[in-house]
């Protein structure tokens, strides 16, 4: 079976972020590639693998980038398939806002779906979601994964509700 969907970040260092992505695209049920393409330092490698990416099957990308961030935009302007964008706080970045930026502000007509700074695990529950808007399968993993966040919640209410908030905190 093809992977659906493809995580790539800029550094091998951006590893301990998007490996959150695989992380939720596994208990999903979501396929799944991972590998790093720099826009700056391999730019051929970042063309090939966007203008290859559908033909493996790939449904969605996943593109992590820290600092100026091209990755995302550049490889969403390669590709018609759903780019999703993280912006991660690298050791040389300004707080993580060059990443955010650079990734949000795309122009017309090349958009990219950001996440949160260091987001990785929300762009792979996005990532899946996309997915199941075709796969029964994996819209039912979605399914049960969104009634398990209801639960926690509604667990943890209960809990403070019962116990009391101080009591609640040891927990």
């Amino acid at each position: 079976m093809s992977k659906q969907v493809g995580i790539i970040m800029g550094s091998k260092s951006d590893l301990p972020i998007m490996s959150e992505a695989a992380k939720a695209l596994e208990e999903l049920g979501v396929s799944y590639e991972l590998t790093v393409v720099s826009a700056h330092r391999t730019p051929h490698r970042m063309v090939d693998y966007a203008e290859s990416a559908r033909q493996r099957g790939i449904k969605v990308i996943i593109a992590g980038a820290g600092g100026a961030a091209h990755l995302p935009g550049m490889v969403a302007s390669l590709t018609s398939l759903p780019v999703i964008g993280v912006p991660i706080l690298s050791s040389n970045s300004i707080d993580g806002w060059d990443s955010v930026l650079s990734i949000l502000q795309m122009p017309g007509g090349i958009p990219v779906a950001t996440v949160a700074l260091n987001g990785a695990k929300n762009a792979g529950i996005l990532a899946a979601s996309i997915i199941a808007a075709f796969d029964p399968k994996i819209a039912e993993n979605m399914d049960n994964f969104k009634k398990e966040l209801k639960q926690k919640v509604e667990d943890s209410a209960r809990e403070i509700e019962l116990k009391g908030w101080k009591d609640s905190l040891g927990d």
